[in-house]
């Protein structure tokens, strides 16, 4: 990996980004001491679609917990903590 100081870093960026573009790992640094790295970007990976393993029960089919029966106005508390944050 190669290493670079700040101030030549900010002096010749472009031809760092080239080659980050091309594959290398550049570690910035302060003095002596690394601050940060700088890596090529990973392609995303696209959305993937898969079919359900095997004896998976369709949606429709899952069964839902039982109810807590918990006597709490869960919109009073998401309210609540709404206008908290404000």
């Amino acid at each position: 990996m190669k290493q670079v100081r700040i101030a030549e870093l900010k002096s010749r960026l472009s031809e760092y980004l080239r080659a980050v573009r091309r594959g290398e790992s550049i570690a910035v640094l302060d003095r002596e001491t690394p601050i940060a790295q700088i890596v090529p970007l990973r392609e995303r990976a696209a959305l993937r679609l898969r079919k359900p393993a095997a004896g998976t029960p369709t949606p429709n089919r899952v069964t839902l917990p039982k109810p807590l029966g918990l006597k709490v106005d869960v919109f009073k508390l998401l309210l609540e903590e709404r206008q908290s944050h404000r």
